[in-house]
């Protein structure tokens, strides 16, 4: 068996100094496989966002304590390693996209400089061929005015504009792992569509694994290839997406699939 893209294994986040409190994500356990999209599902607040914030290493230690007996990305250890070289790793090995690319974005800088710096950060180009990385790139995830996108500051965009300015960003250095956290949330069913399609495609093409966060099954169903069904904290299901909708375990599971089926209805 090759070895898988990210492996994490009794991945545990609580509140710093509150050990009374039950943890926000309870040992979990998961590897992700080369080139697969794994979707991590569950309701609000049961600790997928955490989890991603933990194996990216953005939790901040005054807040919150993070435990595993191991994460490990292409086979090197994540858990014990610098802030440096963490944040070498960040965007050109493993990425994020965040929920809220309005948040995400620096309403300062416009969309193309942000997205230059990413060039310039992690692969070492000058100014010009950054600039030039950053048009193509803008280009890829289905811009037909790139330049104009380029140019354009976070607020003068859609949302879902900004969604795929976020996923030039998180794509720009081909890194192994992407954590999508909810990326389509905030926009209309046809503009969701348009950009997992686009996500997923353009990962396909640089052979990137996609953990998928989410709460909606109907995603799952189209773009995920297996899944790991998220309550309280732990993991209480995991199976290939075709066995988890045909044949749920966990009440959990079985509840998601009620909702996604009554509001398909």
């Amino acid at each position: 068996m090759s070895q898988p893209a990210l492996a994490v294994s009794n991945l545990s986040v609580r509140i710093a100094r509150q050990n009374g409190l039950p943890a926000v994500v309870d040992g979990i356990s998961f590897e992700l496989a080369k080139g697969e999209v794994l979707a991590l599902v569950g309701e609000s607040g049961c600790g997928k966002t955490k989890s991603a914030e933990a194996i990216m290493g953005l939790l901040p230690a005054d807040h919150w304590h993070v435990s595993a007996d191991l994460m490990v990305l292409n086979g090197a250890g994540l858990d014990g390693v610098s802030a440096s070289a963490l944040r070498k790793l960040r965007g050109s090995e493993i990425s994020m996209i965040f929920q809220d690319p309005l948040t995400a974005l620096d309403p300062v800088f416009s969309c193309g400089y942000q997205l230059r710096s990413v060039f310039i950060r992690h692969r070492g180009m000058n100014r010009r061929a950054a600039r030039d990385a950053s048009l193509v790139m803008l280009g890829q995830v289905g811009f037909a005015e790139p330049e104009r996108v380029f140019n354009s500051y976070p607020h003068q965009l859609s949302g879902g504009m900004r969604q795929r300015v976020m996923i030039a960003m998180a794509m720009a250095c081909r890194p192994s792992v992407l954590i999508a956290d909810e990326p389509t949330t905030a926009l209309d069913v046809t503009t969701q569509a348009q950009v997992l399609a686009q996500l997923t495609q353009l990962a396909r093409e640089y052979g990137t694994s996609i953990l998928l966060i989410t709460h909606d099954l109907g995603v799952v169903a189209q773009y995920a290839d297996r899944a790991m069904v998220m309550l309280n904290g732990k993991i209480v299901e995991e199976a290939g997406v075709q066995d988890l909708f045909a044949r749920p375990q966990h009440d959990c599971t079985r509840n998601l699939l009620s909702c996604t089926a009554k509001a398909d209805a």
